[in-house]
């Protein structure tokens, strides 16, 4: 091999030395300077032509002036060796400033440039940590910044994901122009990669909330999931990991993943059909759904009162003026929502109730409570439910979820109707379901956009009306199928006279805010409940539990029942009243909804949760009452 010339490995040198960066560029400038420098004034010195003697220190700090201002030497006299030197040295500090200035710019935008890639360490503690991005992002923040309004101290929301930083900040500030008290810091890098999480302190997180995104968002999310339990340098303590899956099968997967730790999976397919099931069947019941997932009303707090010890769940019912008791968590951690009202409070359990704030838990100073039993409705008469028909336009794999909980709510002789372009849904539904114990299944096919198909099937004569996204196409596409069978609803629902509900599916929450309407009847329902949810998870993961029983078909659940059945209408009645008719009835009140303001929506549609229990009202005889019952 031949071997390297003096000037290749000089060369060499350079370009490994140059690679360096702006530090070793101004470092050689330092040299280049104090070369020139000196060796000036070393041949200053001897050549004895230094004015009136000067020393080789004084003569070198005379250079380095003329090197930083050229204009120093128009001042100079002596030798015309000295001048010429001066002149040389002068030449030279042209040469060095302009290059400092060049390096300095150059690397003043390097490290912009830096930051702006989003690539520093957050050096945070106890912050909420989001990983990834999708339309979900502005809710979740929306809430969170919200829970931390009573932070005295602030908060700290760090966002890592796959895109640029100065483009998610901008859309984070365009969705949410005033973040209060907390600072959000945006990180450009992939969930997957376990350097670039190192950059977001997920080990000193307080709560991480994992997106799901791309063509596969169950497989992100379980790699995302592993890339935080499964970290080589991951702390001792358990992380609280909050997410959402959408097939059952991969449920226990993130489950298994996170066995150290406190992953909270939510089943997203399945509590959507379940929402939509419901908030079908019952006017008002989205609001209080949202009212209890949202932080901007009255939201579930745990508190360990033990001058409640040794009381029935029935007595601490009427323990507060401003909470609304729901149910009791025991020692062991188990919930207890609604149990029989002669369940005893034993020393560690904890009461969870509907309150403003937690610091508004006060227990009631009422000593005595003066119930009108006049008022009560002592019989034991509850309004017959009757059959009910609903159609279900539209289809994915949600909708055999929502007609097995349909089954389960509805009377017998009940008819529910399912218009669709699948082919060969009926036999995929009576696969899915089997045989239905209080509907009668009719299954037709037809283009739900088609307004003659709308118009022959008589919507208007449905109590329900349901329209499902088809999951198979393009999101985009779906929503816009829609939205379209959405406006010919609304339009026929306005011309006719009897009033039928309109539950609708979106899978983009910003076609949601395109499709609002302002009737709580025609309810959106997207993943911005899914959303609300994740964001309440992440700042308490005790109420895991407790949503899980409330969407659960399985013992109690939320209702709004006819408050005639309850109390007599006509006459004011204080809320502590109504709360001990439903008591009777094994039932825990939340509050009610003033039917005359259904359609108000700055009187909030007329539900009231948790109100005072003093305030007296004169319901209406079609007034109903917020309550956790079995049915």
């Amino acid at each position: 091999m031949k071997k390297p010339t003096y000037q290749q490995r000089l060369q060499y040198w350079f370009d490994n030395f140059m690679s360096r960066g702006t530090p070793a560029m101004l470092f050689g400038l330092f040299i280049i300077s104090a070369l020139i420098i000196f060796v000036a004034a070393a041949l200053v010195k001897l050549t004895g032509t230094a004015p009136n003697g000067e020393s080789f220190f004084t003569v070198a700090w005379m250079g380095l002036l003329r090197t930083l201002d050229s204009g120093t030497m128009g001042g100079d006299t002596g030798s015309p060796f000295f001048l010429f030197m001066m002149l040389v040295v002068t030449f030279g500090g042209v040469f060095v400033v302009s290059a400092l200035i060049g390096i300095l710019n150059n690397g003043l935008e390097d490290k912009l440039e830096e930051l702006r890639k989003g690539r520093s360490m957050v050096l945070e503690n106890d912050h909420t940590l989001i990983l990834g991005w999708n339309p979900q992002i502005f809710n979740i923040i929306s809430e969170l910044v919200t829970a931390n309004e009573s932070r005295k101290s602030g908060a700290v929301i760090v966002v890592l994901a796959d895109q640029d930083k100065v483009e998610m900040e901008d859309a984070i500030r365009e969705r949410i122009s005033d973040s209060k008290n907390t600072k959000i810091i945006c990180r450009s890098g992939s969930p997957l990669d376990l350097t670039d999480l190192e950059i977001a302190g997920p080990h000193s997180a307080r709560s991480i909330i994992v997106l799901p995104e791309g063509s596969d968002p169950d497989t992100h999310v379980i790699k995302s999931v592993l890339a935080i339990t499964n970290n080589p340098k991951r702390r001792e303590t358990p992380y609280h990991i909050v997410t959402q899956i959408r097939e059952p099968k991969n449920l226990e997967v993130v489950k298994m993943v996170g066995t150290r730790d406190v992953v909270q999976p939510i089943l997203t397919n399945d509590l959507i059909a379940r929402v939509v099931a419901q908030t079908s069947r019952q006017s008002g019941l989205s609001l209080v759904y949202t009212e209890l997932m949202n932080f901007g009303g009255d939201e579930i707090y745990f508190r360990q009162e033990p001058s409640l010890s040794g009381k029935t769940f029935g007595e601490a019912l009427f323990a507060y003026e401003t909470c609304s008791v729901m149910g009791i968590r025991k020692a062991d951690g188990t919930i207890a929502m609604n149990p029989p009202m002669d369940t005893r409070i034993e020393p560690g359990d904890q009461i969870f109730a509907l309150a403003e704030d937690d610091n508004k838990m006060l227990l009631s100073k009422q000593t005595r409570l003066s119930l009108d039993e006049s008022l009560i409705q002592h019989t034991e008469k509850v309004t017959r439910a009757r059959p009910e028909k609903a159609l279900l336009l539209g289809w994915n794999r949600s909708g055999a979820t929502i007609i097995r909980e349909l089954d389960h709510y509805v009377a017998k002789g009940s008819q529910v109707t399912v218009v669709s372009d699948i082919y060969n849904l009926d036999k995929q539904i009576k696969l899915a379901n089997g045989k239905l114990a209080n509907q009668k299944l009719t299954v037709l096919e037809g283009d739900i956009r088609d307004r003659d198909l709308l118009e022959s099937l008589n919507a208007q004569d449905y109590d329900h009306v349901i329209v499902l996204a088809y999951s198979h196409l393009e999101q985009q596409e779906a929503d816009a199928i829609t939205l379209v069978t959405l406006l010919h609803l609304r339009d026929m629902a306005e011309r006719d006279e009897t009033p039928f509900s309109i539950v609708s599916e979106m899978l983009d929450l910003r076609n949601r805010e395109l499709a609002e309407a302002a009737n709580v009847d025609d309810f959106i329902v997207s993943e911005h409940l899914i959303s609300l949810m994740m964001a309440q998870l992440s700042e308490n993961a005790e109420l895991m539990d407790v949503f899980t029983d409330i969407f659960d078909p399985e013992g109690s659940e939320i209702y709004l029942k006819p408050m005639a059945d309850y109390v007599c209408p006509g006459q004011p009645v204080d809320f502590y009243t109504v709360v001990e008719a439903a008591r009777r009835r094994g039932e825990t009140a939340l509050g009610y909804r003033i039917m005359s303001e259904s359609h108000s929506a700055e009187k909030g549609y007329g539900v009231r949760t948790n109100p005072g229990k003093s305030e007296k009202v004169s319901f209406a005889p079609e007034d109903k009452i917020i309550v956790i019952a079995e049915e």
